[in-house]
């Protein structure tokens, strides 16, 4: 079985072939941008340094490209290992982490990005909360997140210790990589028989998005407050940002 990685550049490169173009914007916002907002919700190709992905684009909210995607009680495993952490899992127009490697080579520029973050609860209410700036380092440095000021209506569980976890300067932990300052693996430490799955652990979790079968963002998704979906998407701080002239079709691919 082919992995998510193949899969992708399989797909991009017949798509590739069939548009023909030998420009590929760097991010969804590029897109949102250059269409002037005229672009759809969906899959797109992004080239935001090295090879060309398929993302999925959350145009009707500005251009954010989405890094990860998590129904509860998803069929998509996040109990993965560091090397899957890396280049990314699951379906992208569904469940999935986009990967560790391509959210670095997204934040890791002279661009600055904003890490935004979209709860929805069992009732439908939306929480939210974006942090400014956003990065995750690269892979010498174990992918470890960089996460700014905040603002939203949802907690942040990212940057206050409310619960003695602090996330913010944090290296990724997986099963088979222990970067966490706690005692165990904290990505192996299981709710109801299921593992947290990868994710940037303190000793443990104030928040932990990864863990498929209960969302976690303290106060506003745990398993008392069951939330349904959540998600982490990115954009450039800079929304005057001017990008090169040439032209840049909005091209949508249903995969």
């Amino acid at each position: 079985m082919q992995n998510h990685t193949s899969i992708l550049k399989q797909d991009n490169k017949t798509l590739f072939e069939f548009l023909k173009l030998s420009y590929y914007p760097r991010d969804c916002f590029e897109i949102f941008q250059r269409s002037k907002g005229n672009c759809r919700d969906g899959l797109y190709i992004i080239q935001p340094k090295e090879d060309p992905i398929v993302v999925s684009c959350n145009m009707q909210d500005g251009g954010w490209t989405v890094i990860q995607h998590v129904t509860a009680n998803s069929t998509v495993d996040f109990d993965r290992t560091w090397q899957d952490y890396k280049y990314g899992f699951g379906s992208v127009h569904d469940n999935h982490w986009l990967g560790n490697e391509y959210m670095h080579q997204l934040t890791g520029s002279t661009v600055q990005y904003i890490l935004g973050v979209k709860l929805v609860d069992l009732n439908a209410e939306i929480k939210w909360g974006q942090y400014e700036p956003f990065l995750i380092e690269d892979e010498k440095s174990q992918y470890r997140i960089r996460v700014g000021l905040y603002k939203g209506n949802a907690t942040d569980a990212l940057t206050l210790d409310t619960e003695a976890y602090l996330h913010d300067n944090q290296k990724f932990t997986t099963k088979d990589r222990d970067n966490d300052n706690y005692f165990q693996n904290c990505a192996k430490l299981e709710h109801n028989g299921i593992p947290g799955g990868g994710w940037w652990y303190d000793a443990c979790a104030g928040a932990n998005l990864n863990r498929r079968n209960v969302i976690y963002w303290q106060k506003d998704c745990n398993k008392k407050h069951l939330c349904k979906f959540a998600w982490m998407m990115v954009k450039p701080i800079d929304h005057s940002l001017s990008y090169a002239t040439m032209s840049c079709p909005c091209q949508k691919e249903e995969l």
